[in-house]
């Protein structure tokens, strides 16, 4: 039986807190530095806020087995129009079909805060005609991916300056647009007809 460890509030709000310490220790002054500290204040007061709606069980809804863990258009190689090669495969790994098929959504359609939900209802009714899930392993997925989403910090590695401009791209945002998008990504990944 596969897994999943979930983050407690607590935990995450420690992390949070260690995070902006090493932020003021470590900071130049720099309106990263600022935008850093304040992103993690308002990580910490939306994990108070939403912790009753995190997951309570450490076992996924649904099937399981290989996934690649980072499908996304950086990581797929095209030629003439054709899909000719999947990339970065250092995320390889048994997880929840549904949790890989929202994270790859999230990942596509979430922009700026906002998610294409006709293009998210595509994407899996594409990805159910591949891999047959059911509509409360979806939902599942969708909450803890939120979960993860909203207890997560990589975007802030603790002595490692941002540099990549895909880190910077929308993921310090991630956290805005997950409370609000939870229930209304929802309904698009686990429609009968998707």
């Amino acid at each position: 039986m596969l897994t999943a460890d979930v983050t407690t509030p607590e935990q995450a709000v420690e992390k949070s807190e260690r995070l902006s310490a090493a932020v003021e220790n470590k900071g130049t002054g720099s309106a990263f530095g600022a935008a850093a500290s304040a992103a993690l204040e308002q990580r910490r007061v939306l994990i108070g806020k939403h912790a009753d709606r995190r997951p309570q069980d450490a076992v996924p809804v649904g099937r399981h087995g290989w996934t690649h863990g980072d499908v996304q258009y950086r990581n797929l190689l095209w030629k003439e129009g054709e899909l000719a090669a999947v990339l970065d495969w250092d995320r390889v790994g048994v997880r929840p079909y549904a949790e890989e098929g929202v994270r790859t959504a999230q990942v596509q359609f979430g922009v700026d805060g906002v998610f294409d939900l006709a293009r998210v209802a595509a994407f899996v009714c594409g990805y159910r005609s591949v891999v047959p899930l059911e509509a409360a392993a979806l939902s599942d997925g969708v909450r803890r991916l939120w979960w993860k989403r909203m207890t997560d910090f990589w975007q802030l590695p603790p002595g490692r300056p941002l540099r990549s401009r895909s880190c910077r791209e929308g993921k310090i945002g991630s956290a805005e647009l997950w409370p609000a998008g939870c229930q209304s990504v929802r309904p698009g990944t686990t429609r009968p007809d998707s």
